[in-house]
């Protein structure tokens, strides 16, 4: 354990471009208590330990998506009978960031099942990111490939964070998508970069991907210059119709120690705990927490997919003496701090209301 332990240690304070897959491999092979030791380590360092950041995803646009992604409810190549929807009114998307707002999120995510945005769909699109940033909240956006001239008008816009998940290691990727390259995904990560917003770039484990393709999506990640600001990672939620329904299961271990390490290789990103949590017990995620997990969604849709409900999170919260992160408002007053951290009486609050 001692080799590599010390070398990860020495250099947890920098951000390392350079990971090759058996330095990746080796980190997954340590001693689970050690991993976790090493990550909780590197966590603290660079986050308060026990504050977690907290935003809500809304679909915009449902269903249709002419992708092949073998996971996804929403491909029109996969026959899951999801009922596709037009993309939503502008007025709809502020009424659901408020609620949003309310219920703690900080940041409001918007994902839209498109293969790339059209010129007659970014009018809407760009009224949706001024409306949500005008609440006061950090905004997100998913809508597949991006030009650099989409993403300059994203950014011009107030777009915060631009999310495009790698999804897998480039060795498994074409296992599971077909219709875009890698090389793809690269290039809108890359536009997104040249149009100065942060990135929100992760992947899914549990496609039936082999060990080393879950070291090699990490070390993907974190050689990213910069690396992503969000790393969402995501527990295949299994659909009916879709070619991947009866793949095995991901051991709940061997999930835990991808947060554990990409907390390492990436210690100053937050690591999302994302898709998959409705099938995780509290001890699980409490688990990844520990493991340096700092990001999760709010709200019981992570667009087709299920979520826990936001009173569960809550509850679990308060077991764990976790606060919600706090934000600084950028676009207001330099000494203007937004305090999102839950209150006992907000708390009491939600729970009556969750249950009116």
């Amino acid at each position: 354990m001692s080799e590599v332990s010390m070398s990860v240690g020495e250099n947890n304070v920098s951000i390392r471009h350079n990971w090759n897959l058996k330095e990746v491999q080796a980190l997954f092979a340590l001693p689970f208590n050690d991993l976790m030791f090493q990550a909780q380590t590197v966590h603290r360092q660079h986050f308060n330990a026990n504050e977690v950041q907290v935003s809500t995803l809304l679909s915009i646009k449902t269903g249709a998506c002419p992708e092949d992604c073998k996971y996804c409810s929403q491909s029109a190549r996969n026959k899951t009978d999801l009922e596709k929807e037009s993309l939503l009114a502008v007025e709809k998307v502020f009424e659901a960031a408020k609620r949003a707002k309310e219920m703690g999120s900080t940041r409001f995510c918007m994902g839209a099942a498109w293969r790339n945005p059209k010129a007659r769909d970014m009018p809407y699109v760009l009224d949706m990111v001024k409306g949500v940033k005008a609440l006061g909240m950090e905004t997100c956006m998913t809508l597949g490939m991006l030009t650099e001239d989409q993403a300059q008008q994203l950014q011009t816009a107030g777009l915060d964070y631009y999310n495009h998940n790698l999804d897998t290691s480039p060795e498994h990727y074409n296992q599971i998508i077909t219709t875009r390259t890698y090389q793809d995904r690269l290039d809108t990560l890359g536009n997104v970069r040249t149009a100065g917003m942060k990135v929100c770039s992760g992947g899914i484990v549990g496609l039936g991907e082999k060990s080393v393709d879950r070291a090699s999506l990490l070390a993907q990640l974190a050689n990213l210059s910069p690396q992503p600001e969000s790393v969402p990672i995501n527990m295949l939620v299994k659909v009916e119709g879709t070619p991947l329904e009866n793949v095995d299961d991901l051991e709940s271990f061997d999930f835990i120690r991808c947060i554990a390490v990409a907390r390492i290789m990436m210690p100053k990103s937050h690591v999302r705990l994302s898709a998959g949590r409705s099938a995780m017990n509290e001890q699980m995620q409490a688990m990844c927490f520990l493991a340096g997990a700092n990001s999760i969604f709010y709200g019981c849709k992570l667009l087709t997919a299920e979520n826990p409900e936001t009173n569960q999170d809550i509850a679990l919260f308060e077991k764990l003496g976790i606060n919600t992160e706090t934000v600084v408002d950028e676009t207001a007053d330099s000494d203007r701090v937004v305090q999102t951290a839950i209150s006992d009486q907000q708390h009491s609050d939600l729970f009556t209301n969750a249950a009116l």
